[in-house]
């Protein structure tokens, strides 16, 4: 077995390698950059080299960087966890080189899968069903055309080195593809160095299911059972689960062999997996398709682990180290049910905008990877409790950088069941305090209560679908409403409890009053406070909350339900309060001033129906007119980059350009102003 391993990325990928190295014994080396310098996996690494200023393309995407810290520190071995050089070939053959051992596949394998026109002959030569779609790479516009009304429409464009939701643009008609093969070709370009783009069939009515693969060197080759990753946004998974609610056992084992035999036929060994797009359409579950083969260990590989009791990261360690699996393919069972949430720095309430900044505060519901305790056992929740376990690589203080990755946080919940896993999952999100930047959080309560969701008739197309008009919250009932507006009253009414204690006024004490005004969501509800309760518009409320004063995060009840909330005070009356999945922003006054609430004048926002504002902090890649053009409803205005995503904005109503106040190439600061129109 190994001495020492080095940990070829960042973030929680990096705490979750160390954190099963540890529990094996075996040293670890961290890698970092600028950015990271004080980052919760530098610590927790027993040595750390600094390789280089933030850009990935200036320190983790440098292969001859890594090699010299394997060096420096007599690591034997290199994990590299997934995304920068996980998946790429000459990487591998670099450490070969130099007797470093890759923990993962053989490079062979890795460039075999890892290009999509490629893998998809091979697949295909496996005995692998494959979706229709273009043989070779397409060059030209007009290429793209051709193929795509060969095909049929809907296709979806790819490009042939992409992954994690980057260069894939859908296309419904001629106008799509005119406005997007050479955008794709970009992101292809600029995220992976490779511009070739693919085109196939888009299979309507969609669900993303994936097959895990784990193999020794010595041929022994099993599936670990599917999960379904089919909740995503712009190709970039939310939620994943483990199992399907829509997979079989037959097709569950048609799937699995399927996979296993691509994974032989390229002499695959290590973790990997099969990803597969299903038609939900067809009830048969015959209708499944390659899509592409990742080589490496997935971002949501934890709830494999919860139900199978297998740690992958172990696994690929042992079989580095030339290890046999002791396990057969009917060692392999199903145990209840586990769902993931990713916890990303984007507001879905502003359309999902990248969020970056300073994490002022940061709570997870339980701790994540700082102890010294791993993901072994038959669930591996040592790290959590409960059925709960988040991993995670950020601390409070901490930024989330322009760099990397938006992701916080995962949050992983086991149960018996498929209802137990997303009932914990609600009471996790609720008490998952982050402060600082955007969040998500809401946004994964709503999906894990949606009707829909709890169904399990899921498709790719679920977010869109569901939420056509954006993000406002999840739906609250009238009990809800009134129980909020009943707690806001409370917190007031404390407040100005505690403001009474203060020594020395002149006017003694205030009276607290009993009866309250809150004005909230567009209504005003009535509220009497008692004692073990409240009467909110003549309806009674038993309920009792433990918030004080200076706190935010508390236990309240009311209702014949149990609720984590999170209450803050916005300003002297106004009051936010967070609880499944939505967030209610109200202000409550005593209910002899209440009247004068009607008298108060509002203020008018700023017309910005004529500039064209950023939405997030990017990069100007494109202007697509010019001072003095007229423009229509829908055209392309200038396209932004962030998150290494480009973003085209577009003209919201007819206009004429009047002011253009960026140019290409500039970064640019969320909310300015790009062009003006009149």
């Amino acid at each position: 077995m190994f001495k020492k391993i080095l940990i070829a990325n960042r973030g929680e990928i990096a705490c979750r390698v160390i954190q099963t190295c540890k529990r094996m014994g075996i040293a670890t080396v961290a890698v970092y950059s600028d950015a990271d310098a004080r980052a919760p996996f530098v610590k927790m690494a027993d040595e750390a080299v600094h390789i280089g200023p933030p850009p990935a393309a200036e320190s983790y995407l440098l292969a001859d960087k890594i090699i010299e810290a394997c060096k420096q520190t007599g690591a034997e071995a290199v994990h590299p966890g997934y995304g920068f050089l996980s998946e790429r070939a000459s990487f591998v053959e670099a450490l070969d080189k130099e007797g470093i051992v890759f923990i993962g596949p053989p490079a062979n394998a890795i460039a075999a899968m890892g290009d999509k026109i490629e893998s998809k002959k091979l697949a295909k030569e496996a005995g692998v069903n494959t979706v229709p779609g273009s043989k070779d790479a397409i060059d030209t516009t007009e290429d793209a055309l051709k193929v795509s009304n060969d095909i049929g429409y809907p296709v979806m464009m790819k490009a042939s080195a992409g992954g994690g939701g980057k260069g894939m643009r859908l296309a419904w008609n001629d106008k799509d593809v005119e406005e997007g093969f050479e955008a794709t070709k970009r992101e292809g370009l600029n995220s992976f160095g490779d511009d070739r783009v693919f085109i196939e069939k888009f299979i309507e009515d969609p669900r993303h299911i994936e097959i895990q693969i784990l193999a020794d060197r010595q041929g022994n080759t099993l599936y670990l059972n599917e999960r379904e990753c089919s909740i995503q946004r712009r190709h970039q998974k939310v939620v994943e689960e483990a199992p399907s609610p829509f997979v079989t056992p037959e097709m569950r084992k048609a799937m699995g062999e399927q996979a296993v035999a691509l994974s032989k036929a390229v002499g695959y060994h290590s973790a990997g997996t099969v990803e597969l797009i299903v038609s939900g359409a067809d009830k048969t579950g015959e209708s499944f398709y390659f899509l592409e083969m990742n080589t490496r260990l997935q971002v949501e590989h934890p709830v494999t682990e919860a139900i199978t009791g297998v740690d992958l990261v172990e696994w690929m360690i042992r079989v580095a180290a030339g290890e046999e699996l002791p396990m057969k393919q009917e060692d392999i069972g199903i145990d209840g049910w586990s769902i993931e949430t990713r916890v990303y720095a984007e507001d879905p309430y502003r359309n999902f905008l990248p969020s970056i900044g300073r994490l002022v505060r940061y709570e997870p519901p339980v701790p994540g990877w700082t102890g010294d305790s791993g993901p072994a056992g038959r669930r591996g929740y040592e790290t959590g409790g409960g059925g709960v376990r988040v991993d995670d690589g950020v601390f409070e203080g901490g930024e989330v950088s322009i760099f990397y990755d938006p992701m916080i946080a995962k949050l992983i919940t086991w149960a018996p069941t498929r209802d137990g896993a997303a009932d914990l999952q609600v009471e996790a999100l609720d008490a998952f305090r982050v402060e600082g930047p955007g969040h998500n959080i809401d946004f994964l309560s709503a999906i894990m209560q949606h009707p829909r969701f709890r169904s399990g008739e899921l498709t790719t197309g679920f977010i869109a679908e569901e939420y056509p008009d954006g993000f406002q919250g999840a739906a609250a009932d009238e009990d809800r409403l009134r129980l909020v507006a009943a707690l806001m009253a409370g917190a007031q009414c404390s407040l100005m409890a505690h403001e009474g204690q203060i020594s020395g006024r002149l006017d003694g004490a205030p009276k607290v009053p009993s009866e309250w005004v809150v004005k909230m969501d567009g209504r005003k509800f009535e509220v009497v406070l008692g004692d073990g309760g409240a009467t909110v518009d003549g309806e009674w409320i038993a309920g009792t909350t433990d918030w004080q004063p200076g706190t935010v995060l508390a236990a309240a009840s009311g209702n014949g339900e149990n609720l984590a909330i999170q209450l803050r005070r916005d300003g002297s009356s106004t009051w936010s309060l967070t609880t499944r999945g939505k967030t209610h922003k109200g202000l409550a006054v005593p209910a002899r001033i209440a009247p004068l609430l009607d008298h108060m004048i509002e203020k008018e926002p700023p017309d910005l129906s004529k500039m064209l504002i950023c939405p997030m902090p990017g990069l100007l890649v494109k202007l697509h007119v010019e001072e003095g053009e007229e423009v229509q409803p829908g055209q392309p205005l200038a396209t932004v980059e962030a998150m290494k995503m480009e973003n085209i904005l577009r003209a919201e109503k007819e206009g004429t350009i009047s002011k253009i106040n960026a140019a290409e190439g500039d970064s640019l600061a969320v909310d300015e102003v790009i062009l003006e129109l009149e």
